[in-house]
């Protein structure tokens, strides 16, 4: 009998959720070779009784996980432990980005055999093939691949980005024997079917803020629009798909592209929202940009980061952006039509305490000039979390200032770390709990004064009276303590897409 492979996708949320294109991915790549099962840790109850059940068998030999910062971990460190303390035998891989990035402390775990680093269209069977027929001296000519051996980590090659057209089709229907399509197209302020679709990997783009650098290293490549068209026609006419959220790292980055899939899709009826760089769409003509709106495009998501054009040099951000072409930007975008969903990045490390407190002022009155001159503009604000990026200036100044990553695997499932990967708790020495309070309360205010359009719940009187009373506020920049408006976001459960996304039911 063929060894079982099961593929675990943790849970990364406590509501409705996205089709699991990562470890669709996976079994994509290993689909009529090795037989395999699918346990989505968001559909389950209890995820560990359902892969307790299929380990007791006796036919599954390897646990493949992918694994995201944040909430992911908290079933990916525990399960890959309990799972390795009680089949021994079972080998565990790990991929996606924690594991990508954590490569060393995962490996030192003693629970975790390999990591795929980047895409595993090729890796992920390959490594199969070798530990099957015992050929482990091929390890080293896997490419994409991080594993331990006479107690040294061994990184291999990086793969070249693959052709995204020429990839076997993500098997959804088998993964609809395991959890039927159906509940995972919500309704989002989208639309009311609303599909999570992936159509590229990577970035041309060298952030020193972004987790997908180390792993891409400035690569993107994305299938064709005919190709995807073809998949969202797909789950048009079998599931009534009428909205799609595009979850690539920048979806925007081939305007050629993009303009295409706009005219294919144009009488679709369907609506969509995708990432981008300001800089990178800021080059599309008008046309390009009405196209896209009538082709229903309602929003996209662009890394605006600041407004101060010296700590944009320090992000090591690239391309052409500024503080005035965001301005100009969030103009063009109101005359179009495409609302702008702008994330701003506060408390990167400088010289002295005050000048990271300057920092954060001159952004908190920056992003209260984007909103008067396009009121539209969803407003996402991150702490500054570091990233892995070693050899980068900003890595350099981060561990200069005495910033450290936890020495071991479990410790990142503590509600502090948890945090940190969700951006909301920095850990940074130097960033002071009046700063950070600073940030987080002006955040508080202007989500009351301007709450998100995505979180169609919030709507009618309770919509009217958040935003009355946080008028005087926001009006005034009195920001401290800013209870009565946490009072009735607790009580609504207001949503804050940047942890949880769109809201969706």
């Amino acid at each position: 009998m063929t060894p079982k492979v099961l593929i675990f996708n943790p849970r990364s949320a406590n509501s409705k959720h996205r089709i699991p294109n990562s470890i669709l991915q996976v079994g994509a790549s290993i689909h009529g070779i090795y037989d395999y099962v699918f346990v989505d840790g968001n559909l389950e109850k209890d995820p560990w009784l359902k892969l307790k059940t299929f380990f007791t068998s006796g036919r599954i030999k390897y646990f493949c996980i992918t694994v995201m910062p944040g909430p992911q971990l908290k079933q990916a460190i525990p399960f890959s432990k309990r799972i390795k303390e009680l089949f021994p035998k079972t080998i565990v891989i790990w991929g996606g980005y924690f594991a990508s990035n954590q490569y060393k402390v995962s490996l030192d775990s003693g629970f975790v055999d390999y990591i795929v680093s980047g895409p595993g269209d090729h890796a992920f069977p390959r490594l199969l093939d070798c530990l099957e027929s015992g050929e482990f001296h091929k390890l080293e000519t896997i490419q994409n691949l991080i594993y331990k051996a006479s107690h040294k980590i061994i990184k291999t090659a990086k793969e070249p980005l693959l052709d995204q057209d020429a990839l076997p089709p993500l098997p959804y229907e088998y993964l609809n024997t395991f959890y039927p399509l159906e509940q995972y197209l919500g309704k989002t302020f989208l639309g009311k079917k609303t599909f999570a679709y992936h159509s590229s990997f990577g970035c041309p783009f060298t952030c020193s803020f972004c987790a997908v650098v180390p792993i891409y290293n400035a690569r993107w490549k994305g299938k064709s629009a005919k190709t995807m068209y073809d998949d969202i026609s797909y789950f048009k006419k079998n599931y009534g798909i009428d909205a799609i959220e595009f979850h690539d790292n920048n979806f925007f980055t081939s305007r050629k592209r993009v303009v295409e899939f706009s005219k294919l899709i144009l009488n679709d009826g369907i609506s969509w929202w995708g990432e981008g760089r300001i800089d990178t769409i800021n080059q599309y003509s008008d046309d390009d940009l009405i196209l896209m709106r009538k082709a229903g495009c309602k929003m996209i998501f662009l890394g605006a980061e600041t407004g101060n054009d010296e700590v944009l040099k320090q992000m090591d951000k690239g391309g052409q952006q500024t503080g005035q072409m965001i301005k100009d930007f969030a103009v063009r975008m109101k005359r179009i039509g495409i609302i702008p969903e702008m994330s701003f990045v506060l408390g990167l490390p400088a010289d002295s305490k005050d000048k990271v407190m300057d920092q954060i002022d001159m952004d908190i009155e920056f992003i209260r000039n984007i909103k008067a001159l396009n009121p539209d503009t969803e407003i996402i604000i991150y702490l500054y979390s570091p990233v892995p990026s070693e050899g980068s200036e900003l890595y350099q100044q981060i561990v200069a200032a005495g910033f450290t990553f936890p020495k071991h695997l479990e410790a990142w499932i503590s509600p502090d770390w948890e945090h940190f990967d969700l951006r909301k708790n920095p850990l940074t020495p130097w960033l002071t709990p009046s700063m950070v309070d600073k940030i987080k309360n002006f955040e508080t205010v202007l989500n009351g004064y301007y709450p998100t359009v995505s979180d169609f719940r919030l709507r009618g009187l309770k919509r009217k009276i958040i935003k009355q009373l946080s008028a005087f506020r926001y009006k005034n920049n009195l920001y401290a303590c800013p209870y009565e408006i946490k009072l009735l976001q607790k009580l609504w459960k207001y949503r804050q897409p940047e942890i949880e996304g769109f809201y969706l039911e």
